[in-house]
């Protein structure tokens, strides 16, 4: 999910497909209990913008009854692998599942001329904030819903944790220190958006300011105590690599912490972490939802 030596603030999506699917396959749990909560008997139309990996696509096209569920994403790649995850799940036949190449920084109209009308839930999980102007991207969302229609911001939450805060490799502290660094990478991509504009309040405010109302937040509290798994472990240690390797050409990681977190993360290495017994998961997620009057 980063960039390169070159541009270590852009994000090539084509290349994240097999990082993004395989969130899909961990997240399935989660993306399940979101459909099932926002997912009405009475909707028919159904948006996941920026679907990725398509998790949230086949959650959708499970849980819909009837209808259309449209998979939305500026990478045709990272649709096509939509399609064959919910191909391959054979959902519901009564539940036609499109995909539709599709920007907000050129507007609304032609994501609305592929809906064919307006939606009954669009659901955007870590997507608006990729553009410049989120509240005008907000704002276009809810555009896009009928009376009663709900816009679902997965954004936010609290930081995932893994690691003790000694590991015995390193200052302590190095996890907390990665999300710091972490920060400051996703402030640096930021300012580099096209048309970048600060939204200084929360994704409830902005919910609001797009005209919605009823406007709520739901955590869920995602947790795996110690000793985890083996497929646990090697989620917890591939993400923890996938987010270092993003930092590296970015210079944002300290230097000793970056040497700490190549013996942590090499499997010939007698650090490496998918020996410890002590890796655990704990984080925090959050969906913001409004509704259209």
């Amino acid at each position: 999910m980063g960039g390169n030596a070159e541009d270590p603030y852009t994000i090539e999506w084509a290349t994240e497909s097999s990082h993004l699917a395989r969130r899909a396959r961990d997240d399935a749990a989660w993306y399940a209990a979101q459909a099932e909560a926002l997912v009405k008997p009475t909707d028919r139309l159904v948006v996941d913008f920026g679907s990725g990996g398509g998790g949230m696509t086949l959650a959708l096209a499970t849980t819909l009854s009837e209808g259309r569920v449209v998979a939305v994403d500026v990478e045709p790649e990272l649709l096509a692998a939509v399609t064959g995850l919910v191909s391959a799940a054979r959902p519901d036949d009564r539940v036609r599942v499109d995909t539709t190449v599709a920007d907000l920084a050129a507007g609304a109209d032609p994501l609305r001329a592929a809906l064919g009308g307006p939606a009954d839930l669009i659901w955007a999980a870590a997507s608006v904030h990729h553009l410049g102007d989120q509240q005008a991207a907000v704002s276009l969302l809810a555009g896009l819903l009928g009376p009663g229609g709900r816009l679902a911001l997965a954004e936010g939450g609290l930081p995932a944790r893994h690691l003790p805060w000694d590991v015995g490799l390193g200052e302590p502290g190095l996890e907390v220190r990665l999300d710091l660094a972490q920060d400051r990478w996703f402030a640096a991509m930021r300012a580099g958006l096209p048309g970048s504009v600060r939204m200084p309040y929360g994704w409830t405010e902005a919910l609001r300011r797009a005209g919605l109302v009823d406007v709520t937040t739901r955590s869920t509290i995602l947790e795996s105590p110690a000793p985890l798994q083996p497929a646990q472990v090697r989620r917890v240690v591939d993400g923890l690599a996938h987010r270092v390797d993003r930092l590296r050409p970015s210079g944002l990681l300290d230097p000793d912490d970056l040497a700490t977190w190549d013996a942590l993360l090499d499997p010939d290495s007698p650090h490496w972490l998918g020996n410890r017994t002590d890796l655990y998961q704990l984080s925090a997620r959050s969906v913001h939802v409004g509704v259209r009057r």
